[in-house]
């Protein structure tokens, strides 16, 4: 989109903002399964012209059944961490060959979907001071939900 030539005049930003707000509202639009009617009252709601709203309906009847099916393969809940395991490692050179002697954790979420069963594993590597802030925004996590189920 920013190498269209036509649109080389229009801030960058202001682009982007754009095209998140049409994903947005396509994204939307298959979530609700809206028809045509639906989705002309909403772009009208929004000011767009007439010849834009029918461009864009059009545009969206032709892909629907494409977007149908890409929505309902991402699935509808979110992913659910069954178990974790870590281990520590110890960087001792680096690509230069210094010494560097720098730990690092090493953290495999198990995962799995209600809606198709398991995923693969979600791995990533941290620092001491990243695992504690993850551990501590977990402890505040955890402690938010337990108040509001107090309530």
């Amino acid at each position: 989109i920013l190498d269209d030539p036509d649109l080389k005049d229009i801030d960058p930003t202001v682009l982007k903002h754009c095209h998140a707000a049409a994903a947005t509202c396509i994204l939307e639009a298959g979530k609700q399964k809206a028809d045509i009617s639906a989705i002309s009252t909403c772009l009208e709601d929004c000011k767009l012209d007439k010849e834009r709203i029918e461009q864009f309906c059009t545009e969206y009847e032709k892909n629907r059944d494409a977007l149908e099916i890409l929505l309902g393969s991402i699935g509808r809940s979110p992913l659910h961490i069954t178990d974790v395991s870590w281990r520590l490692e110890y960087q001792i050179k680096n690509n230069q060959l210094h010494k560097t002697y720098q730990p690092s954790y090493l953290v495999t979420l198990n995962v799995e979907n209600s809606d198709s069963g398991s995923h693969p594993d979600v791995s990533f590597s941290c620092t001491m001071e990243q695992l504690q802030d993850l551990v501590g925004k977990l402890k505040d996590a955890a402690k938010s939900l337990e108040r509001a189920t107090q309530m």
